[in-house]
């Protein structure tokens, strides 16, 4: 009996254990504009840009790509979870390389990760520094 539960239990672990797509150590994601520290109006274009690595949209397994993910204002989320969705992470899904972003009057940060398919950042984790923005009034 003792077995049987021990292996329920391993095979419990199997099933929700969570396999990461793979990263690439030389891939890089960061940010094309704005620049850290500029000064922007509330409403700005940002572009994202990625270095020896691919965009595919979410839902599409291919190895070697993944999709954007702009943090405002927060740290970076846990890396073997997909990353959340909210006004701190926006998702990026369909493949996207720029948005056009609105920020109230401050100094807000930004940073970029890729994830993968599920919305989980690859192993290695590709994402960018973390810029500052100070947004101006209209």
């Amino acid at each position: 009996m003792q077995k049987i539960l021990l292996s329920l239990v391993l095979f419990s672990l199997q099933i929700f254990a969570l396999d990461l797509s793979p990263g690439l150590s030389n891939a890089s994601v960061y940010f094309i504009s704005p620049l850290n520290n500029q000064v922007v109006e509330n409403k700005f274009i940002v572009k994202f840009g990625l270095k020896d690595f691919g965009v595919a949209p979410a839902g599409i397994a291919l190895d070697g790509t993944g999709h954007h993910h702009l943090i405002i204002d927060s740290k970076l989320p846990a890396f073997d979870l997909p990353i959340p969705a909210d006004k701190n992470h926006v998702h990026f899904g369909k493949g996207q390389t720029e948005t056009q972003v609105v920020l109230t009057p401050g100094v807000h940060t930004l940073q970029l990760l890729l994830g993968d398919y599920r919305h989980i950042p690859h192993d290695p984790p590709i994402f960018s520094k973390r810029i500052t923005v100070n947004v101006q009034s209209n």
